[in-house]
């Protein structure tokens, strides 16, 4: 079971990783809300690929920040491939 302090630090460590992504990338604010979206939806299915394969990249905590910033890229690469025209 995951905190309250350790879900607020994962949610703005997921929401600062699109938010790079963001603006690396371009676009309205519409993009933006889908890559923060997307992002915190990497970061939770990172964490929960961590979880039941027993990995660890950077641990901080109850966190593996490392696998949930992985999930993060992972998802937004692929999102940002489907939505280009």
């Amino acid at each position: 079971m995951v905190t309250l302090p350790a879900a607020l630090f994962g949610l703005v460590i997921a929401l600062l990783a699109g938010a790079l992504f963001h603006a690396l990338r371009g676009g309205n604010g519409w993009r933006l809300l889908l890559f923060l979206g997307l992002s915190i939806v990497g970061f939770v299915v990172g964490q929960l690929a961590g979880m039941f394969f027993g990995w660890s990249v950077y641990k901080f905590g109850m966190l593996d920040i490392g696998l949930g910033v992985v999930g993060s890229a992972v998802i937004l690469l692929a999102g940002n491939w489907l939505i280009r025209p």
